[in-house]
């Protein structure tokens, strides 16, 4: 089996989010079960240097963009196993970050076409892409409408991967002409409600809908959680699934991570509080064991349960933990924070931003991860919190209810409320902290949530169990 990942990030390359995640891990955990798995993203400029000069020149090519012709240039690099392909524009991709320009419609339509194009001047044939979220929404549509006439595409087949419907790659109708090129008869795959919504078409029109987690496949069918797009998923149930996204557990492991203060493990916990202590000590905290830490390392933005924790900030710090935030977001977000730090020295700790190497060292160093998400397709942090031996408490919604079982019952590994409210979180939250002052039993939790195993290789087969419905149907 071959399978082509299609995605706008990947790491070691680039990385904005859990989407980086997974492109960088799964096709690893896939090649392993026998698949043969490459990964194509743009080349952008961000992409470090150390990692640019490995790249092998392979070819160029041109792309048909409605009226334009656009160049594009095809690289190479093998990392762990992985052929990934990189393609290259300047125009669209030499660009300080990744998202948010005035023309990411015209960018991530390139995209979506380059892929198709590559795989006219390649010696690889899959017999599937996976693409992932609206940046790469248009390559079902293409295939279905410009290349189903080309033998070596007219068996190929497409899954569509939902990471956040909330981003669906909405535009004015235009685009389907002057960007798209779509001939008359194909708007309609790509327009609901008055615009175009890439989404929508490559929910229309690819083999199989995946989402990141089984909880969040469900819940997208509810109006609540999908944006606009329920109706349709209602309707495209019959190829709608959920698989839960795993983590890294090789990069992810206190053991060896270079990124933390002192290695430790689920028999030897020594370490983990020297690294709590150095991270008092790195974040201006009071440097005192006895106080549980609170970490939220997050995007700052009202989806991931901030405003629960701004209503009763006040009767979380009656509880006697510290509390750190890492993330970077809405201004109201941050401005908040940064108030609470300053009014109250050692015991409130904001740094703005996404620091990969301080998040670690977040994970490794706090006792309590608090995610209280309003909605979380799958989420990664809860999985990467257990591995370093930090408890979670979280809302039960989309991966966290999938992750995440109550302490309260059997085999639990973290804290959990149903109820989007305040005061329910700040029940479980008090519960954790009670918990941690229970040293003999707080060792027992730190250990057993340290063995939870998140790695991809049950997830990587329930994939290859997804790819292997659709080419046999």
């Amino acid at each position: 089996m071959k399978i082509l990942y299609a995605a706008s990030e990947a790491l070691p390359f680039i990385a904005s989010g859990g989407l980086a995640d997974v492109a960088g891990s799964l096709p690893a955990a896939l090649q392993k079960e026998g698949v043969e798995c490459r990964v194509v993203l743009p080349l952008y400029s961000g992409i470090k240097p150390q990692l640019r000069e490995k790249l092998e020149y392979v070819t160029h090519f041109n792309v048909p963009l409605s009226w334009r012709n656009q160049y594009c240039g095809l690289f190479k690099a093998d990392v762990d196993g992985v052929t990934y392909y990189l393609l290259d524009n300047e125009y669209y991709f030499k660009r300080d970050g990744i998202y948010g320009f005035y023309d990411d419609a015209e960018r991530f339509v390139f995209f979506s076409k380059a892929v198709l194009e590559m795989l006219t001047v390649v010696d690889y044939e899959p017999d599937l892409i996976n693409c992932n979220d609206w940046q790469t929404a248009m390559v079902p549509v293409f295939l279905n409408v410009f290349y189903r006439g080309i033998e070596k595409f007219r068996h190929l087949r497409t899954v569509f991967t939902i990471h956040n419907i909330q981003y669906q790659g909405k535009y004015g109708m235009e685009i389907a002409t002057d960007i798209c090129g779509l001939p008359g008869y194909a708007v309609n795959m790509v327009a609901y409600d008055g615009t175009v919504n890439m989404m929508k078409g490559a929910i229309e029109q690819c083999d199989m809908i995946s989402t990141v987690s089984p909880s969040y496949a469900q819940e997208i069918l509810d109006s609540w959680f999908g944006f606009g797009l329920d109706k349709i998923l209602r309707e495209k149930a019959y190829k709608l699934c959920g698989i839960l996204n795993g983590i890294d557990v090789a990069g992810y492991d206190p053991k060896t991570d270079p990124d933390v203060y002192a290695h430790y493990t689920p028999k030897k916990l020594a370490g983990k509080a020297e690294n709590k202590q150095k991270l008092q000590e790195r974040l201006g905290l009071a440097q005192d064991p006895k106080r549980p830490l609170v970490v939220v390392v997050s995007r700052l933005v009202g989806m991931k349960g901030l405003d629960l924790i701004r209503y009763i900030f006040g009767e979380i710090l009656e509880l006697g933990c510290q509390f750190a935030v890492l993330g970077t977001g809405d201004y109201i977000y941050e401005n908040f924070f940064r108030e609470q730090a300053d009014t109250h020295p050692g015991t409130v700790a904001f740094w703005q931003g996404f620091v990969p190497e301080l998040a670690r060292k977040m994970y490794a160093g706090g006792d309590i991860l608090l995610m209280p998400s309003k909605s979380e397709p799958c989420g990664l942090a809860q999985m990467v919190a257990l591995r370093y031996g930090t408890i979670p408490v979280i809302r039960e919604t989309g991966g966290l209810r999938d992750s995440i079982s109550d302490l309260g019952g059997e085999d639990g590994n973290g804290f959990t409320f149903k109820t989007y409210n305040a005061h329910d979180m700040l029940g479980s939250l008090r519960r954790a902290v009670d918990l941690y002052h229970n040293e003999a039993e707080w060792k027992k939790a730190v250990a057993h949530a340290m063995v939870c195993d998140f790695s991809w290789a049950s997830s990587a087969k329930k994939y290859i169990e997804m790819y292997e419905k659709i080419l046999a149907n």
